[in-house]
Formats: C-alpha cells, structure tokens, sequence
C-alpha cells in the first residue's frame, strides 16, 4: 500500500510517539479490506509502540479503529483507506493518539474536553476532496480528546451503500448522532460553536478586548496575506480578520500559472501563506466574519469594524480584501437542490457522480477545466455557455472537444433545474437564438459561472462600489474614504488571479504604510472610540 518514500516519511513521524497505540481493524472478505490489512501491517511494522490486531466486530466493514492503549474510551474510526488527501489525517490521527500534542489553540483543546453530552459523529469524505481533511481532523481531535465524543469518518466510495442510502451527493457530509449535522466545509472552532452556545461570546468578548491595530486586514486570502506581511514587516501591528484563512485557495485545485511555482494546490498554498504571516507579529483572527464597517469621523481616527459574533475590532487603517465567491444561477430548482445533484466543487464532490449524467453550467477556464476533469469520471458531460462560444483557453478548449463523453451547448440559457424525491434529475436549456427549449436528463449540475463580491456587509458605509458591488480603488489601492484601502478579487482591479491579488495586496500594504507615517494619530477620537 504504501511506496518506499511514503514509508519513510510516516517512519519519522512516528518517531514522536509517546504511548502505545492500537489499531483494531473488522475486515470482510473483499479487495479494500485486505488492502486495509496490507496498510494496518505495514503501519505497525513501522515503530514499536504500534500494534495492529484484526478481531475487530463493527459491523462496516472495513474499517479500523485508532486508539491509545492507556485510555481505549478514546477512539475515532476510519471505514475504509484514508489515502489521497486524507493521508495527512491519517498520520495525525496516529500522532494524536500516542500523545503527541496537536498544534491547536489550547482554548479549543479545553472547550473540547469540556463539552457535556453524547456524540455521535459520522462524516462522508472522498479521496479527491480537498475541503474534507479539515473536517476529518477536527473531529478526529475531538474524539481522541473526549470519551464522550466518537467520530466514524467514511470513505464514499468504499461504503457506496450507505452514500446511497443517505442521499449524500455532496462531500463532506457530517451526521451527528444519525441526523444530518452540517454539509461542507467545518473546522475545529465552528463545530464547538454549533455545539456549545456559549463559546461564540466568549470568543466575541475576547475579540472585542484587543487593542486597536494600526493596520487591520479583513480577508485572509492571497490579497489579505501579502498586505499583512509587508505591513508586518514594516513595524506596525498588524491583524488579520478572516472569515476562512485561505479564501478562494481552499476551492482551488491545480495551480500552474503562479510564477516561479510551476505546480502547486489551493490547499497547500493557503497552508504555506499561513505559515509565511506565522514567521511574523501578526495577530491572525480566523472564523471572523466581517457584517458591518463604520468609518473613522475623522481623518486619523479609529475605524471600526463589528464581527458577526458581535465582537468589534478598531484599527486607524483597513485594507478589504474579502475576496469573492460563486456565483449561483439564481434559476428555480438550484437552492432547492443544492447538495442533492446542484454542486460548486467538482474536485470534492465529482467522484460521487461515477458513471452518472452531469452538466457543467460555464464555458470560462473554470467551467471547461471542471468538464475536463468531470469527463474522466463520469459518463456524460453536458457543458453549457451562455454566450455564442466558449471563453476558455484553446489549449482547453482543444482538450475539452477530444473527449468523446462530452456535448457542448453554446447560446444556451438554462432555465430551471429540475428534481423527483429531493434529487436532480434534469435541467431545463432555452437557446437564446432561436427561443426553443428542451430538456435533458441527468444527475447533477455543477455551476461555474464566475464570481460576486463580498460586499453585502459594506452597503451603507460610504465606501464607493461599482454596480458589480466591487470596491472602487485608485492606482495605489486607495478608497474615497482616507485610512482604507481595497485588494484583490473584491475590488474592480480587472483579471481575478492569485498573482494579481498577491500583487495588489502588497501594493496596498505599502500605501497604508505610507498612509500612517504622513497621518497624525486623532488621540481624543481614539479615547472616545
């Protein structure tokens, strides 16, 4: 199961094994339960204090418990072979249960064991998905951490039976206690708030007793680190308020035209961007969603900006860089069928569409490049584009018309999406030619259709925005309101791509720097604020 380097790989990490840990597999008769065994052997061949034992009774099958050998109430199990992306989750999970300490904030870690009651997690993953191994190891810290707290962590595409029967069609799926708890992307912070009411105000109470920054970036993506790194760098006190550190990378697979990079993924870029504003001073505040900005009254003063979780924070400059996210359709049948046929992520979600009719509403780089992909697993790609011919590159549009499972549908205008028993099964196509409409059958639609800026929460702040709702910036980054400055994909800067966000985040770092050593702090303003 595992080649020569990954052995040596997982062999040093295990090296930081403290106690003896188990793993206790229930296997059938199949393929993937002696590929289960083949993996458990070559793990516990790796180090001493790992022992692998196949007398296992669950009734999935397979699946493998991991357990310290001190303490078993403490478990999480994985049904089925956490390879791909969730490898890493795997490895920690390892770690975690031989006492190596996790690199969470010890607040969570005590709020964790703290939690009062029974639960019962079970989470569908993929091996493709990337927004998965979040959720996998939060949960995975959670029941390790607490013996009240189980988590059973499923591969769909070993345990198809259940994916069906639970009509789960789009990963990660989290149930709690058998009913359907939260379907996407949670991390260790906003499951603790679901759970426990009372953490979000202390966290706003901890939020709100900060000083007030010099520069505060709102948006945690590639415009958001690179601003914060060259004002860090400068001497300011910076901070980051980001509702997902990340942002739009989390969403991104394959990355090939960053300079200098020539392969990277979305994941792995916002983990080394998050190590990158690691190296400096810079108080990072995630899961932090900005609702409202009240401008400073003068110029030098405190500008405010009030979370979601009623926290507020205060700093003399902003830069916005909120980023923006997909575009829905805004036809009938897709809110309705969101998660049930209606996806977003072809990376996370395509393999629970094996062999199945799907449709991709788009014909930019993002909409042929998830056709390409889908094509390799499905059985038929409809691709549809509105406009008289596709917008993506040639060299994709070339790859794309080689595919032999592949229709594309140009002029077209979809209209509704249709659905029978809480699942896709059509979409409704009118040619904006000629006005006739049809019908075609199928089992999911993934949408990618661009993007809209997140700047609800800026509307009735005297920021200009253009009637696209993006952030109106001069040459240099600057807004009409003096002390803030825009970045990135929320701003009417053209061409939404990383380099040119990361670009103009720096850029915007060194006009608020600029901004503050030529401005006079407003002292009696800040003692009012």
């Amino acid at each position: 199961m595992l080649d020569t380097a990954m052995k040596q790989q997982l062999s040093t990490y295990l090296a930081n094994l403290r106690e003896p840990i188990e793993l206790v597999a229930s296997l059938g008769d199949d393929a993937k339960s002696a590929q289960t065994r083949e993996l458990l052997e070559e793990i516990a061949a790796l180090h001493d204090l790992v022992n692998a034992s196949f007398d296992g009774t669950d009734a999935r099958k397979p699946s493998f418990v991991i357990r310290r050998a001190s303490d078993a109430e403490k478990w999480v199990r994985f049904a089925g072979l956490p390879m791909g992306h969730e490898f890493t989750s795997l490895v920690l999970a390892l770690l975690w249960a031989g006492g190596h300490p996790p690199k969470v904030d010890a607040d969570l870690i005590e709020q964790v064991r703290g939690l009062e009651g029974d639960y019962n997690f079970e989470m569908y993953f993929s091996l493709s998905c990337h927004n998965c191994p979040d959720v996998v190891q939060a949960l995975t810290l959670m029941a390790l951490e607490n013996p009240r707290i189980t988590a059973t962590l499923i591969e769909g595409g070993t345990h198809k039976d259940e994916v069906e029967a639970r009509e789960i069609m789009a990963v990660p799926a989290t149930f709690l206690n058998g009913e359907p708890f939260y379907n996407g992307k949670m991390e260790l912070a906003e499951i603790l708030a679901k759970l426990d009411t009372g953490s979000e105000e202390k966290a706003a109470e901890k939020l709100s007793a900060k000083d007030p920054f010099e520069v505060l970036v709102i948006g945690g993506g590639p415009a958001g680190a690179a601003t914060a790194i060259y004002t860090a760098r400068k001497g300011f006190r910076t901070g980051i308020a980001a509702e997902r550190f990340g942002g739009q990378l989390h969403d991104t697979l394959g990355i090939e035209n960053l300079p200098g990079t020539p392969y990277t993924e979305g994941p792995k870029l916002a983990g080394e961007l998050k190590r990158h504003v690691g190296e400096y001073d810079i108080d990072l505040m995630d899961l932090a969603k900005a609702v409202k900005l009240v401008p400073a009254t003068k110029e030098g003063g405190f500008h405010t900006v009030e979370l979601g979780n009623g926290a507020s924070l205060k700093a003399r400059s902003l830069i916005l860089a909120t980023g923006a996210r997909w575009r829905n359709l805004g036809v009938p049948g897709e809110a309705e069928y969101r998660n049930k046929g209606v996806a977003y992520c072809p990376h996370c979600d395509g393999p629970l569409f094996k062999g199945k009719r799907i449709a991709v509403i788009g014909g930019g780089n993002s909409g042929v490049e998830a056709a390409i992909d889908l094509a390799k697993i499905v059985g038929h790609v409809t691709l549809v584009e509105y406009d008289e011919k596709l917008r993506a590159d040639e060299v994709l549009q070339a790859k794309l018309r080689s595919l032999p499972n592949v229709e594309i549908v140009t002029s077209g205008q979809t209209t509704e999406i249709t659905g029978e028993n809480g699942k896709v099964n059509g979409l409704v196509l009118k040619d904006r030619k000629s006005g006739s409409e049809r019908r075609i059958a199928l089992e999911g639609v993934f949408v990618q259709i661009g993007l809209v800026p997140n700047t609800e929460w800026l509307q009735g702040s005297g920021l200009e925005l253009t009637k696209f709702g993006e952030i109106v910036t001069d040459e240099e980054g600057r807004t009409n309101v003096p002390g803030i400055f825009g970045a990135g994909d929320v701003t009417d800067v053209p061409y939404k791509q990383i380099v040119v966000a990361m670009g103009e985040g720096s850029k915007a770092g060194l006009s608020a720097f600029d901004y503050l050593i030529r401005t006079e702090p407003v002292e009696d303003i800040a003692q009012a604020a």
